[in-house]
């Protein structure tokens, strides 16, 4: 299945709607959006989503023709892109009991053997401190590897 990213102009034109109209969809939770850099970008599933929730549809029909080589383009400049960046990243936990240690380094740990193509090279290494209750999580890989296991750890530490 191909991905197909827009952008919130493209994707106001496709459905009709103002751009405004759209980033309010996308700040209320409605219509999912990444964000790349500084700016937006939806993908064509979570356009689909939400067209089918909120039964809407294309305004423009001929737009969306028009639009997807430039899309499959896109999608493959970007892909170019996220195989060339890695990130390294490290991440100190204080005030952490063992128990929360293990817990965190569990589900970190099983995350990252997963086989899944997004992980890629990637490394992860967890170190606990014990005399200062500090757990120390070094991470490196892709951009979107990095991005997930900051949103897991983050979840994990508010799950306390």
């Amino acid at each position: 299945m191909e991905n197909k990213f827009y952008t919130i102009d493209q994707i106001a034109e496709l459905l009709g709607m103002h751009h405004k109209t759209i980033r309010k969809f996308i700040n209320e939770g409605t219509l999912g959006a990444s964000k790349v850099g500084k700016q937006w970008r939806i993908s064509r599933h979570d356009l689909n989503v939400f067209m089918e929730k909120n039964n809407v549809r294309m305004g423009n029909e001929k737009v969306e023709e028009e639009l997807k080589i430039e899309y499959s383009t896109v999608t493959e400049e970007a892909a170019a892109i996220s195989q060339r960046i890695n990130v390294s990243t490290v991440i100190d936990i204080n005030e952490v009991e063992k128990d929360e240690y293990l817990r965190i380094s569990n589900t970190i740990i099983a995350i990252a053997n997963c086989k899944n193509e997004e992980i890629g090279k990637s490394t992860t290494h967890v170190k606990y401190d014990e005399k200062y209750k500090r757990l120390r999580v070094i991470l490196w890989g892709s951009v979107k590897f990095i991005e997930n296991m900051l949103n897991v750890i983050t979840v994990l530490i508010e799950q306390k």
